[in-house]
């Protein structure tokens, strides 16, 4: 089922990082990669986070790279992290990296080694927005009980030029029943609020994606759900 809204694009701000992406859990990880957990249970946040800071500052910086690498894809391969953390300098793995389910590890990886190292890694550009979305009939909005992250997308996609990268890319799964790159293209996305035949959602992604949309107001857009039931 095809459905029909109309789309306001509401507060669109550009990030480099996004808000509470690492946590206490996250920076004893960390230190414990590099071998430094001892004594670290009780220091407080504050003073955790800048020892791990100072920590990674200590090493080179591809290898404080394969750390935070290592940290954030465990399912990816020794050799393969040891490639990846000598492309991250010079490069933008959070908009080039083939399987952009990884995107958003890739966008807080170079948030973290960035400050860490006062620079020498790219700055990471993203976009928090929100959107108006009204349907002319409420069962259009069953779609994003559906499967959200993929009727988002394909909503947004509406809105874009038909020559972006994101039409390029995934045509086939914006026009298809199945898109399960879709939560690697809005890294975060909620609903906020709902009210009659209008919903209001907030999302993270790549301003590689969805910078665009600063310069749009208002459009019209179809969008579907996946066939599936579930989630991507």
């Amino acid at each position: 089922m095809t459905a029909q809204f109309n789309v306001q694009i509401g507060s669109f701000r550009k990030i480099n990082k996004i808000p509470n992406a690492w946590s206490n859990k996250d920076y004893l990880q960390l230190m414990a990669i590099m071998g430094l957990n001892d004594g670290l249970d009780d220091m407080e946040e504050s003073e955790l986070r800048e020892m791990c800071m100072m920590s990674l500052n200590d090493l080179e910086a591809t290898e404080a790279a394969k750390i935070v690498l290592t940290h954030l894809f465990t399912e990816l391969a020794e050799g393969k992290i040891d490639q990846l953390s000598n492309d991250m300098i010079g490069d933008r793995m959070w908009e080039e990296y083939s399987d952009c389910l990884l995107h958003e590890g890739f966008f807080s990886a170079y948030a973290l080694l960035r400050e860490a190292f006062n620079g020498v890694f790219a700055e990471p550009t993203g976009v928090e927005f929100t959107v108006n979305v009204t349907a002319t009939d409420a069962d259009d909005l069953s779609i994003f009980d559906q499967s959200l992250h993929a009727s988002m997308v394909r909503l947004l996609a509406s809105g874009l030029s038909s020559d972006v990268l994101l039409h390029r890319l995934f045509e086939d799964q914006i026009t298809g029943t199945q898109f399960p790159e879709a939560t690697g293209i809005l890294w975060q996305l909620e609903s906020v609020t709902s009210e009659g035949l209008s919903r209001q959602f907030k999302m993270v992604s790549s301003d590689f994606w969805f910078g665009q949309l600063a310069n749009i107001e208002m459009f019209e857009a179809s969008a579907h759900a996946d066939e599936s039931d579930e989630e991507e």
